[in-house]
Parts: C-alpha cells; structure tokens; sequence
C-alpha cells in the first residue's frame, strides 16, 4: 500500500530546516575567518607586537626558556603578521638612515652662514670674470652640420649694463685643433623681440676681423674677434636680449652662428675708491664702498684668498640700500677663518654686483666688475676668531625639524625590533 503524502511532509520541512541551519553555520564561520584575516592584515606594526589578551592557562605549565618570550612577545605572530613587521621594520631603518644623513648634512653645511662661504663650494665662482668657452658645430641655416670641424668660440659675458662691452672670438678648427681659414660674411646686432612684436631698434652691422684691431688681439691667427657694445651701436634705450648674428663660409659650405648678450642702458652704481677692514672675533669684514644712484636690493659678491693664493670664502652682500653712498659688507667668518687656516694678510679679489629688478626682464643692472685684488689685510692671529658655529632662528627651526624626523624613525624602529 502507498504511503500517504500527508504523512512525508513533516519530515521533507525538518531536512530542509536542517540544511538551512549548516548554510548559516558555514556563512556565519566564513565571516569570522574572513573579519579576522581583515584585522590582521590592517594591524599597524604597534598592534601586531602589543601584547595579546591572556588566554586560559593551559593544563602543562610553559618551559623555562619560553615563558620570558611569552610575557615579552605575548602570543605569537603568524606568519603573515610576521613578514608584515620585517617589512616594515626594513622601511623605518631605511627612514632613520635618511634622516640621519640628512641632519648630519645640514649640520655640516650650517657652520657657516649663507653670505661667508667655503670658496671650494663653489669652484664656477673661482674665475668669475673668464671668458666662457663653447666647442660647437658648424651648422648650415638649415640645421645640418660640416663635419670633421668645430667652431671653438668666447663671450666674455652675458649681461651688460650702461657702456660696457662684450668681446667675441670665433676659431675653426679640424678634429686635430688645427686652425682652418674661415670667412665671416655677414655679422648683424639686432634686438630679440618676442613673437609678433616689432623691433623698436634697426638693425646694426658689425666688423668681424683678424687683424690684429677692434678687439683682435692678434692679426693673421685665425681666430676672429667682434665687440658687441650696445650702448655705442644704437642700443642706448633698449633694455633686453641684443643678438649678434653670424653668416660664416668654410670651403664654399655655408654656417650660421649667433650669440645673446642681457642688455640694460642703466646705471643703478658707482664704484667708489678704498676699502676698509673690520676685525671681531665673529670674523674679519670686508666694506667695499659705492655711490648708489638707484636704490633697492643689491647684490654684491667676492671672493677672499690667503698669501698663498689658496681660495678661501666667497663672500656676499645680499640686501636693501638706499640712494648715496654706501659699504657693502664682505664678511669672512670667524669659523671658517679657523678651519681654513690661512695664511695672512688675505686678499679680496675679483668683485661683481649689480641691482636685482624683480618681475621684470631685463632682472638686473650690472655694477662694472673689480677685477683682480681689490685689498690686503693685515696681518691676525688665528686664535682671536671665534670657533662658534653661525647661529640664527632659521638654523635652529631647520635643526628642530630635522631632530624630529630622527626621534620618530627611532622610535617607529625600536618599536618594530623583537
């Protein structure tokens, strides 16, 4: 006889109670797994080594050898938390080494302040008045080259203010560095306009030679010479880039050369005779005297050497003046005259200035450069300079900053350690 349907449907709804119970069972214990990989993967290294809540003592006491690592270590990591904190025990070390480095580097450098510097920092400041020397291709207006030759070329400057001139020689020579005979067949002085403007000066033609005139130095060398001087060439308004243009001839093959000179008509100063000395224990001062006609910032450089010609400060004036005469103070620091050691009397030489025109081209007007020894101290001992280190308010803000970033390394580090 069939069973009745009736009698099976209590037992079907208790089977499909029942599965509905072990699904929740198995989603309820997948949660937990995946909420407790979650945690450990977001703990913060301090998390991951503070100590874990006790658990129930177990029923055989720990060893001897592992009961100071329980109470200091508390339960152990896994593996994953494990490799979680060696990475970053590795990224703070590294952090602690930078910041070490960088408080050690800055410590270093602020023994001095900015305007009394070592001159074996700067060694482009060496020689600030040489000719700046380029080895170029000539090149066809086209952009295209000769090859197997080099234009070996000079430019005394690149700024230039009032009637100062700007001396340029041209030399071709073959891969060997022998000289080649070149042909200069059109030299032109224009103004650099920006895209669109009209140039407010006419161009201006210039005498390119070698011939031992004009600012050749000797005639028949193959080395040719032009003077750009602005002011004396139509120029006397225009304050900008001027532009001396070059068509040159080389065994009928064609080259174009140019070269840019910052021009300003102003004369912001004078120079004024003498210069007088100052000595403290902070250090011995240089004053260089001048008639300013346009105040304003002025920045006025030096460079000091001993007896011996061995360089030793490059010193600055970098600040506000007013209108008439004035002493732009050179300081040597106390310091850095007893590190160096010198050799007295020491010498100022070779000093340059020019008023700085913020937000506007050209951004500066050039004072005539001093070249060679400007003055001779006097003779002093070493000893009556201060060893002290410069100090200032932005010394100690920059040294705070720094220690900073060395105690948190530090501390991120110690914490991290096992």
């Amino acid at each position: 006889m069939k069973p009745r349907p009736g009698r099976q449907r209590p037992q079907q709804g208790r089977a499909a109670w029942l599965g509905v119970a072990v699904l929740a069972a198995a989603l309820a214990l997948f949660a937990w797994w995946q909420g407790a990989l979650g945690e450990l993967r977001a703990a913060t290294p301090a998390q991951l080594l503070a100590p874990q809540a006790a658990a129930p003592a177990p029923a055989a006491a720990p060893s001897p050898a592992a009961a100071p690592a329980s109470r200091s270590l508390g339960a152990p990591l896994s593996p994953l938390g494990l490799a979680q904190r060696r990475e970053q025990l590795e990224l703070w070390q590294g952090r602690l080494e930078r910041a070490r480095e960088a408080l050690q580097g800055y410590q270093a450098a602020a023994q001095y302040p900015h305007e009394s510097r070592p001159l074996s920092e700067h060694p482009d400041q060496l020689r600030p008045f040489a000719p700046i020397t380029e080895e170029r291709a000539l090149r066809m207006p086209g952009g295209s080259t000769t090859q197997g030759v080099r234009l070996r070329t000079t430019q005394e400057r690149v700024f230039a203010s009032g009637m100062e001139s700007n001396r340029i020689t041209i030399t071709l020579t073959d891969e060997q560095g022998r000289t080649l005979p070149l042909r200069v067949q059109r030299a032109v002085q224009k103004e650099v306009t920006p895209p669109g403007a009209t140039a407010r000066t006419a161009e201006v033609a210039l005498a390119v030679n070698d011939t031992g005139t004009q600012g050749d130095l000797v005639a028949g060398d193959g080395t040719w010479s032009v003077l750009m001087q602005p002011g004396a060439q139509g120029f006397a308004g225009f304050a900008g880039t001027v532009r001396l243009e070059l068509n040159l001839e080389y065994a009928g093959q064609p080259g174009f050369l140019y070269f840019d000179l910052v021009y300003s008509p102003e004369q912001a100063a004078t120079w004024l005779p003498g210069v007088r000395e100052a000595a403290t224990p902070a250090g011995l001062d240089f004053f260089v005297k001048a008639q300013v006609h346009k105040p304003g910032r002025y920045v006025v450089t030096g460079r000091v050497d001993d007896a011996r010609g061995t360089p030793v400060a490059l010193v600055q004036f970098n600040g506000e003046v007013g209108a008439g005469a004035v002493e732009f103070k050179l300081p040597v620091f106390g310091k850095l005259i007893r590190d160096a050691k010198p050799e007295f009397p020491l010498v100022l030489r070779d000093v340059e200035g020019f008023l700085l025109k913020p937000d506007t081209f050209p951004d500066r007007v050039m004072l005539a450069r001093r070249i060679g020894e400007q003055h001779r101290s006097r003779s002093y001992a070493l000893a009556s300079f201060s060893e002290a280190e410069w100090q200032s308010e932005e010394r100690t803000r920059y040294l705070t900053e720094l220690g900073k970033d060395v105690a948190e390394a530090e501390q991120k580090v110690r914490q991290l350690q096992p």
